[in-house]
């Protein structure tokens, strides 16, 4: 796998009650990744970009949702959610930079 290719994987951390909730009690980060991404390209994406170490990768595969526009129904493009689950001890912190 290349450098290139692992930066490209991750899209953005999904932050939502669910999602802090799941970090609290499991250890776990969830993330939006490409369509393609497989769960070895994400977990060393994960680990170069954090520096961290990953114990398990768990993928959902997200329907887009339906939405109208006038009177033509329309649909949001399908995404893929990873949840990244950390070897006990690790953490990533979104909130660093403040």
């Amino acid at each position: 796998m290349s450098q290139e290719r692992l930066y490209q994987v991750l899209l953005a951390p999904q932050v939502s009650e669910k999602s802090t909730r799941i970090a609290e009690k499991y250890e776990q980060v969830v993330f939006k990744v490409t369509t393609d991404a497989t769960k070895p390209e994400i977990k060393a994406a994960v680990e170069m970009l954090f520096k961290v170490q990953v114990e398990s990768v768990q993928v959902i595969n997200m329907k887009g949702k339906q939405k109208r526009f006038g009177r033509t129904v329309g649909r949001r493009k399908d995404w893929k959610k990873a949840f990244v689950c950390l070897k006990p001890g690790q953490e990533i912190n979104f909130a660093a930079g403040e």
